[in-house]
């Protein structure tokens, strides 16, 4: 059995979803892994998994040139032959579905996470694309032999109420997972009372909350704070709404918070910072960075928005609530937990407890193995070693 995995990064293909290919590799099936050209594709080979690059600039907006990629995927699954087809992210979903009828592949599931840029930017080429890209999913994600996911309840809400997809055909699988083994929490020393560290680890995009995150760094500068302010991440230059390369290595250059750039040995990092913040106003889906925050102990800071109260549910008790674009409101908030330490522990061993209920990757695999159990001919074989 043969399944194709296809979305707009290898980054993403290799960071969220390897682990569940490897599943599927484990229980007898082959796995091709489908993206454009990318630095983090040649690494699939060291697990034995197929990647395939597909020509595909997905900030594109020319037809002949979109046409021509679209030709090229059905190209890909005609010679690939899938039994079945995972698209990931709304334009490999639109593409995806499309091309999938097309080289006949008998199943499709189309993974969004998030609304993404269209739907969550007020800039003036997010407003034009919406009713244009609603229209294309409204005519590709309900069709044939196959099923929508989605991370969180609101974005079901929405996809049913705008017809995007028909209610029957979705399913809601909170996150993509964490490793909750290879993420977990540092040992503390009861003793150690040092600056509070806290990290922002997102794709650079304002909608993110980077202008708010900087900006609470500058206030408590100003109060006399001795909080360390982390950024994890590179600029989208795919995206509309990214932050440049200049503005971020300004900010480190004038001293506001250490930018690292992209960290590959994520887990090391978050064991050494105290809290995550996250003050998102970006349609997310679940955001990896709350999840993975989460397993590692870390007291999260977010807001109140799909996606994000996916993690943070009740302000106080597994997280902090802040407005979103409030700088003010989330430097309150750090200072809170710089303030009282005690608070700082509660939140993070409450975030921990979530991780491990309702975001373990082992879960999130077997509820996405059940939606392909619902659209294979036959089920996959038993795992040499079974997800517990």
């Amino acid at each position: 059995m043969r399944f194709v995995f296809f979305a707009n990064t290898d980054w993403y293909l290799y960071n969220f979803r390897l682990s569940t290919a490897l599943q599927l590799k484990s229980q007898g099936a082959e796995v091709v892994m489908l993206s454009p050209p990318g630095e983090f594709g040649a690494r699939f080979a060291e697990h034995g998994i197929r990647w395939v690059t597909l020509p595909m600039d997905r900030a594109s907006l020319n037809p002949v040139r979109e046409a021509w990629t679209l030709r090229q995927l059905v190209r890909v699954l005609k010679a690939e032959q899938p039994d079945l087809l995972h698209n990931f992210t709304v334009k490999c979903a639109v593409y995806g579905a499309i091309a999938a009828r097309a080289a006949k592949v008998p199943a499709v599931v189309n993974a969004v996470a998030g609304m993404g840029y269209v739907f969550a930017s007020d800039r003036f080429k997010a407003r034009v694309l919406r009713p244009v890209v609603s229209a294309l999913m409204r005519n590709t994600l309900g069709g044939g032999h196959s099923r929508v996911i989605l991370q969180n309840a609101d974005d079901a809400d929405a996809f049913a109420a705008s017809r995007l997809a028909p209610s029957r055909n979705i399913r809601v699988i909170r996150s993509s997972g964490v490793d909750t083994g290879r993420f977990r929490p540092a040992p503390r020393d009861a003793a150690e009372r040092r600056p509070l560290r806290v990290l922002l680890a997102a794709r650079l995009l304002w909608e993110k909350g980077i202008r708010e995150f900087v900006d609470a760094a500058i206030l408590l500068a100003r109060q006399g704070r001795d909080i360390e302010f982390l950024l994890a991440g590179t600029p989208d230059p795919g995206n509309p709404g990214s932050v440049t390369q200049q503005e971020a290595e300004r900010w480190q250059q004038q001293g506001v918070l250490n930018w690292l750039g992209h960290v590959d040995d994520m887990p090391s990092l978050l064991r050494r910072v105290d809290a995550m913040a996250l003050p998102s106003y970006y349609r997310e889906g679940v955001p990896k960075s709350l999840i993975e925050g989460a397993a590692c102990g870390l007291a999260l800071i977010t807001t109140d928005l799909p996606g994000c109260r996916e993690v943070v549910a009740q302000h106080g008790v597994d997280g902090l609530h802040v407005p979103p674009r409030d700088a003010h409101s989330l430097a309150d908030a750090l200072a809170r937990l710089d303030d009282d330490r005690e608070l700082l522990r509660r939140l993070g061993d409450r975030a921990r407890q979530q991780a491990m209920e309702h975001f373990d990757e082992r879960l999130v695999i077997r509820k996405t193995l059940e939606v392909y159990g619902e659209l294979l001919p036959a089920p996959l074989r038993a795992a040499q070693t079974a997800l517990p």
